[in-house]
């Protein structure tokens, strides 16, 4: 063949395009490189399928009955499953060759073969081939059945028209192709070649690049020679251990330029990037089966591209959850044949502290503990290990702690191996100099795909390649490992890292964000009451293994775009049904427990209060009476405890009555002695009084309880954001005077009602209650709800200036400015908070506590909580119909921590329990635990999770404050051995404590969480 003459370099762009369309996989296919990756192929020998709603396990699904189909053949709808049966035969001519399955669909592909799960097929992920044999060989098998699962989903699920539209429930799905090819492995590698030289070639690839010379035109040359026959011009194959980068190309004197430039080695890079492959299963843009599909379609197509690179395994974010799954569905397998990864030898090096890749602001700090406990404790049954907890700047928490936060500087958790992304890595990175490594996450991190073997091979190149930066594959463990070697320069953050964006998300689907409150509540109920059970009744049983399923059910929907309300409505329901399973068995595991403490007790059937907060409460509740009736009562509960029923209603003194009186203006003022109240004719709070001082809380001229409405139309991602500009639209709801009209008429509690029309087409409902002894006044609001695109608010004006407003969030509270001086302020427009906000100036304050709500603000006076929202994607349902909810306004004197809000936050949030009893109830009150100081908070009390001793119990406790502490903690429990403890429930072997007087004592740090096993006595030996 005659050598092509040399190109003429006139245009450096024209140059560059033409080598860019030699690699192209859109343009001239048909005879650039990309088209000659396969050779002959034929088609396969039958093929057949069968459909069906829900996923069946592999042994179930082969015995279905397939019929016969076709390339070109439609399937679905969305959430379906179809089954294809693949019958292939190889050609005799194709032995010494490698011979691949090509496979095109829509959906989420996992090839079967032999009972084993090997390999997912996407073409999202670009895995749209199966190689049965890297050689064919005389002696191989030329028959074989393989079988192609397929998720009638994507791998961002099935959105009608785009990303984060509402799924299109019929959908149907198409194969386009199902063959038998050969394929060149020689002119794979060459294309992977070509690529990067044509990243670095480029320019603007970064300062570092050294001169390319004639490397483009050796390119050039590689173009024309290429366009003769394939045979004449194929590269030989490179010799065992020869680099990758050294191809044999004899045919041309340009190829020697090229190979010379590409084996130049590079010196030892200053900032070396550590490459790891993250995915993310999206629990929330699909149903349950769909992800089970995902998790071992993403895990063996994965395992089939880095089988040869172990270090390159998935940083999996917290995947104790949803691997349980994806265990079972492959049998415990994932991989495929010599390249099987064997989950239970613990090969795959994940990253994955908890349960799930969780929404980081609104679950509760326990439920954040138990993503970590269910999750390491899922790995080290599972694979016989935990994973390390991975902490490039230090961030220090509430109460003093730090971890090492790596961001990787390329901005991207998907990226694809290129030249530029590796030079954006470094360019991007504004800690040069203070550590010199950093992350390089490749692969299709969002949805499940994972990493490709392009990828791979990509970033195996560029190792060692002079002028570019040094890329390692790695395991976030020696990631992380690297990074806390050369951590001495770096700087520390305290405090909130603050997202600037989705803060739409602390408010959308209230009924989810709802659900998730009272199952955290009820868990945590159920498990101090089983726990004292335990204690006291040695025929108690503790439902350990009920609670770790509900446990596990509630993390589930923690998931990012579950609890923050971004999720699809088929995710919504199935939550709410989670929430619903949560409820009932947690209602049947309470009156368990309550059965077993009244065991044995003398007194008459009855009804049981319990107290499951660590300090005494006197509170007005309404008891159940024969014939369905209730009636009002004042109980006195002591802590973490129990007391009877009152017989007979209980004398008020020395506190005063609740008094209500309607004036004839139509306004209502409800007084009990510690705040007074005042509601205008259509419901607004024009006064709010605390007595003993005689001081005004609302703001001169204004208003509290105003509704207020927004036009709420983000830029694009609907449920996720809400946008700085909504500010604008603000419109105040305005009431009909004459609606208020007053409900209790007094004594242990008063309340007024009224009801305001928001739009034509929603409503709302109100009752405001004053209880007996109460600091707070309480607002039970019922909403009809039916808007598109408005944002519901309800403000209260104070008559407080502070340049910052306190918000409670996990084991602590932090504060945030009330005003807009700079950007990062501005950003605050809306932020998140758990309980309560308060808005307090120097001996005095405001705080707004509420029973489900997350949404907050507060804008110079004006507190605001986020009620309801409306978007209509991905969920065209969300926030759609009835809601329940309460907030409560309780003004004080002093510090919020001195006037007690954190304390009634939590009483709104955790009411006395009612529970009747099938036998005698106690007589006398009876405490299981309480604690001195204030400042602490007793917040867990369960079972160990594993212990030599069967009544070992573990307390959690922590500084709720922000100051230092003694406390001692009072037990009445029989407790025989006391040792501080971590949160995966490791005893602390310096951590023994001293049991005096049944009481222990403990010191805290501001916002310090402690954690206790406390070994029991057998109740057998103890009568309470």
């Amino acid at each position: 063949m005659a050598m092509a003459a040399a190109p003429v370099l006139k245009n450096w762009r024209t140059t560059l395009e033409r080598v860019e369309k030699f690699v192209s996989p859109r343009y001239f296919t048909d005879c650039n490189l990309r088209g000659r990756l396969f050779g002959e192929s034929c088609p396969v020998a039958a093929l057949s399928s069968f459909l069906t709603p829900e996923r069946l396990p592999y042994q179930e699904a082969v015995q279905q009955d397939f019929r016969p189909a076709q390339v070109g053949d439609s399937f679905g709808p969305t959430w379906w499953t179809c089954w294809f049966r693949v019958e292939l035969t190889i050609p005799e001519a194709w032995v010494g060759r490698e011979v691949h399955l090509r496979w095109e669909s829509d959906g989420e592909g996992l090839v079967w073969r032999d009972g084993e799960p090997v390999q997912g097929l996407t073409k999202e992920g670009e895995k749209i081939s199966y190689i049965l044999t890297d050689r064919l060989e005389a002696g191989d098998p030329r028959s074989l059945t393989l079988y192609v699962e397929v998720a009638c989903n994507g791998l961002l699920g099935a959105g009608k028209g785009n990303m984060i539209a509402a799924p299109d429930p019929e959908k149907m799905f198409q194969v386009s192709r199902a063959e038998l090819a050969t394929f060149h492995r020689d002119v794979y590698k060459l294309l992977v070649d070509l690529e990067l030289l044509l990243g670095i070639a480029k320019p603007g690839s970064g300062p570092t690049r050294r001169p390319c010379g004639n490397v483009p035109g050796a390119g050039l040359q590689l173009c024309s020679s290429w366009s003769g026959t394939l045979s004449s011009s194929l590269p030989a194959p490179r010799s065992e251990g020869q680099p990758y980068w050294g191809h044999q190309e004899p045919h041309t004197s340009k190829s020697k330029v090229l190979r010379a430039f590409l084996a130049w080695g590079g010196s030892v890079s200053p900032h070396p990037q550590l490459a790891t492959g993250p995915q993310i299963f999206n629990l929330g843009w699909g149903p349950c089966h769909s992800w089970c599909n995902s998790c071992p379609i993403c895990l063996t197509g994965t395992a089939a591209a880095v089988g040869e690179e172990p270090l390159s395994w998935p940083a999996c974010p917290a995947p104790g959850v949803r691997l349980p799954w994806a265990v079972c569905a492959c049998g415990g397998h994932l991989g495929g044949d010599d390249r099987q990864l064997d989950l239970k030898s613990g090969d795959g090096p994940f990253l994955g502290d908890g349960c799930n890749p969780w929404d980081g602001n609104l679950p509760s700090g326990e439920a954040m503990v138990r993503q970590f406990l269910q999750g390491q404790n899922f790995f080290l049954q599972e694979f016989g290990k935990m994973c390390s907890q991975h902490h490039t700047f230090f961030w220090e928490g509430l109460d003093g702690s730090r971890v090492l936060v790596h961001f990787p500087p390329g901005d991207s958790y998907g990226m694809e191996g290129s030249v530029e992304e590796v030079l954006k890595t470094v360019t991007k990175n504004r800690d040069k100099g203070r550590t010199n490594h950093s992350a390089f996450l490749f692969g299709f991190g969002d949805g499940g795909g994972g990493p490709t073997q392009t990828m791979v091979d990509r970033l195996t190149r560029l190792c060692n390649t002079d002028g570019l930066p040094r890329v390692q594959l790695s395991s976030p463990a020696r990631l992380f490992s690297a990074l806390e070697s050369d951590s001495g320069q770096l700087c520390t953050w305290v405090g909130e890292l603050f997202l600037e964006l989705h803060n739409g998300t602390y408010t959308t689907h209230a009924q989810i964000k709802k659900g998730n409150r009272e199952c955290e509540r009820i868990l945590h109920d159920v498990e101090l009451l089983s726990s004292l059970a335990l204690a006291r009744n040695v025929l108690f049983l503790y439902p350990a293994a009920q609670l770790q399923d509900l446990w596990r059910l509630l993390l589930l929907n923690q998931f990012h775009d579950v609890v923050t309300g971004s999720c699809i409505q088929l995710v919504a329901e199935e939550a709410m049904c989670h929430y619903e399973d949560i409820r009932s068995h947690g209602n049947t595991l309470l009156s368990a427990a309550a059965a077993a403490l009244c065991a044995g007790e003398p007194g008459p059937e009855g009804l049981l209060i319990v107290n499951t907060l660590p300090w005494n409460r006197t509170e007005v509740l309404a008891l159940p009476r024969p014939g369905g009736a209730h009636s009002l009562a004042l109980v006195t509960v002591p802590s973490m405890g129990y007391a009877p029923a009152p017989t007979s209603l209980q004398p008020l003194l020395p506190q005063q009555p609740v008094f209500v009186v309607q004036e004839t203006d139509g306004s209502v003022t409800l007084d009990n002695g510690i705040i007074r109240v005042r509601l205008d004719a259509t419901g607004r709070l024009t006064s709010l009084v605390l007595v003993a001082s005689g001081r005004e809380t609302i703001a001169e001229g204004a208003v509290g309880n105003q509704f207020v409405l927004f036009d709420d139309v983000p830029l694009y991602w609907d449920a996720w954001d809400v946008m700085d500009y909504h500010l604008e639209t603000r419109k105040p709801v305005l009431g009909q005077a004459g609606t208020l009209a007053v409900g209790t008429e007094g004594g242990v509690r008063g309340s007024a009602w009224f009801l305001l029309q928001i739009s034509p087409n929603s409503r709302l409902s109100q009752e405001v209650v004053l209880d007996v002894g109460c600091p707070y006044v309480r607002f039970h609001t019922e909403v009809h709800w039916h808007e598109a695109h408005k944002f519901l608010k309800v403000e209260f004006p104070a008559r407080v200036r502070s340049p910052q407003a306190t918000y409670e969030i996990q084991f602590g509270h932090l504060q945030r400015p009330t005003h807009y001086n700079t950007s990062w302020d501005w950003a605050r427009f809306e932020v998140w908070a758990h309980r309560w906000m308060d808005l307090s100036e120097h001996g005095f304050g405001l705080a707004l506590l509420n029973d489900c709500k997350y949404g907050a603000s507060v804008r110079g006076n004006v507190l605001s909580l986020s009620l309801l929202r409306a978007p209509k994607a991905p969920d065209a349902t969300a926030d759609m119909g009835r809601h329940e909810f309460t907030y409560a306004l309780m003004p004080h004197k002093g510090s919020l921590q001195d006037a007690g809000v954190i304390r009634a936050a939590y009483s709104l949030n955790f009411p006395l329990l009612v529970l009747p009893t099938p036998g005698p109830a106690p007589s006398t009150s009876w405490s299981a635990f309480s604690v001195s100081s204030p400042a602490v908070v007793l917040e867990t009390v369960k079972k160990a999770e594993t212990s030599p001793q069967r009544h070992t119990l573990v307390l959690r406790l922590y500084e709720a404050h922000g100051s230092h502490v003694d406390c001692w903690l009072h037990t009445s429990l029989p407790v025989q051995e006391a040792v501080l403890c971590d949160l995966l429930e490791r005893r602390d072997p310096a951590g023994y404590l001293p049991l005096r007087d049944a009481r222990l004592k403990l010191t805290f740090s501001p916002f310090q969480v402690r954690s206790l096993l406390l070994v029991l006595q057998p109740p057998s030996t103890y009568t309470p």
